[in-house]
């Protein structure tokens, strides 16, 4: 699911020994949750790692939950089940304090199943997608409290095949490769006029 750094890789190799035991303490349960959605499929388990008012809050789309309950609901019904089977994330930089981490990353999937979370009522068009992704995770009393997830509606719906980028000022799979790749051309949407 989690594949190899490609930008700031040095930078986060760096840093990544100064951590301090809380810091660590919640990279280590950020990647057990994690791994509970991804890799094991497992909503009780990712549901445990959580506070009782827990709530995820997908920003685009506005999918989530408030609650174990409405997220085991959501987990259990439009979240896991409904992960691409070749997801994988690309991460590209992490920000950690001892009660927020903040990843930037690149989701990469085909579109091959339903996924409410992130196009709800959209039927699966086999398109490749690449965006970028941000996810805020706050912690309290050493479990996860909310994410706040964020990621380039417009750049999905060119991708998939729902929205024209020759008639708004939009890009599709460009901009996460922008993130992977700083030095590819900027402006272009500018200079198209």
């Amino acid at each position: 699911m989690l594949k190899e750094q490609t930008v700031d890789k040095q930078a986060n190799l760096q840093a990544t020994p100064n951590l301090t035991p809380a810091q660590e303490a919640v990279q280590a349960l950020w990647e057990e949750h994690i791994g509970y959605e991804f890799d094991t499929h497992n909503t009780e388990d990712a549901l445990a790692t959580m506070v009782e008012d827990a709530y995820v809050n997908h920003i685009p789309v506005m999918t989530g939950g408030v609650g174990k309950p409405a997220l085991r609901e959501f987990y259990s019904k439009y979240f896991i089940p409904q992960i691409p089977p070749d997801l994988e994330l690309v991460p590209i930089s992490r920000t950690i304090r001892t009660d927020q981490l903040v990843d930037e990353m690149v989701a990469k999937f085909t579109h091959t199943i339903q996924m409410d979370w992130m196009l709800p009522g959209v039927a699966p068009t086999g398109k490749r997608v690449e965006v970028p992704v941000v996810a805020i995770i706050r912690f309290r009393d050493g479990k996860l409290a909310h994410e706040h997830i964020y990621w380039d509606q417009a750049s999905v719906l060119v991708q998939v095949g729902l929205l024209d980028p020759g008639t708004l000022p939009v890009v599709g799979v460009d901009s996460a490769r922008k993130v992977i790749d700083p030095n590819l051309p900027s402006n272009t949407l500018i200079a198209r006029d």
